[in-house]
């Protein structure tokens, strides 16, 4: 089995659109999405309008804490990035939202989540210090998330950093990157940032070998400085700047 993983798109059609055209180019028709789809500043509508080209495809993808608010939180209290794609969607894009469940196996041999199977909004493979620093989390703790979890490959989403964690009894945890986001800010559980230090957008392919799964982190170009200042334009200097560079001053 050989299948492409995609996450944390936010909006970002061009880059969405290039991941898409790099799969196809590999002859990969399997896809699955790990979810945070249309929030930010740039392009929600025509990813859902790709997105949902995608799910007629056979693609899978499960909800993300941001697909959440967008669905869950009052207009008049969202935050700035889920307000500009909200406004954006039609729908059916909200209706193809509702749909989508927080996780699910996939071929049996998949576990897939935006975060954790438990929290939505949690880092599975990170860890944020009190002083802002993000680091990778404990072994025993990544153990512990993983509890009830038998599929020998998990994938997750929601820090936008492309990871790999193997696990004692040889399960892999795999986070493909995002494809759309390269750098944000966040509040929880302590200030912090996120910077992958590139404009690329991300994202990976999953292989079963016959020594178990093998996974492939692709990082693809694209024309990173139209997003960045598209961004700019809607009044969102720190996401022009990390969609050009990779880093949030």
């Amino acid at each position: 089995m050989r299948f492409a993983a995609i996450a944390d798109v936010h909006g970002n059609h061009a880059a969405l659109k290039a991941v898409l055209d790099d799969i196809a180019r590999l002859g990969i028709r399997d896809i699955v999405n790990l979810g945070d789809c249309f929030s930010g500043p740039l392009e929600a509508g025509l990813c859902g309008d790709l997105l949902l080209l995608l799910d007629m495809a056979g693609a899978r993808t499960v909800r993300g804490n941001h697909d959440r608010y967008i669905l869950e939180t009052p207009v008049d209290t969202m935050g700035i990035s889920d307000r500009h794609a909200h406004d954006q969607l039609s729908a059916r894009h909200f209706d193809w939202l509702r749909k989508l469940p927080l996780d699910m196996v996939f071929r049996d041999d998949v576990y897939l989540c935006h975060a954790t199977p438990a929290d939505d909004n949690l880092y599975w493979l990170e860890t944020v210090t009190p002083e802002g620093a993000v680091t990778l989390r404990p072994q025993a703790e990544i153990e512990d998330l993983a509890q009830g979890i038998a599929q020998p490959l998990i994938l997750c989403a929601h820090s936008h950093v492309a990871r790999m964690v193997q696990l004692a009894d040889g399960r892999l945890i795999v986070n493909p990157g995002s494809v759309g986001c390269p750098g944000y800010e966040d509040d929880l559980p302590y200030p912090h940032k996120v910077e992958v230090g590139h404009a690329l957008a991300c994202y990976a392919i999953l292989d079963k070998t016959e020594r178990g799964w093998v996974p492939e982190f692709r990082c693809v170009a694209y024309d990173h400085m139209a997003m960045s200042r598209l961004a700019g334009a809607n009044g969102r200097a720190e996401w022009a700047q990390a969609l050009a560079t990779g880093r949030v001053e």
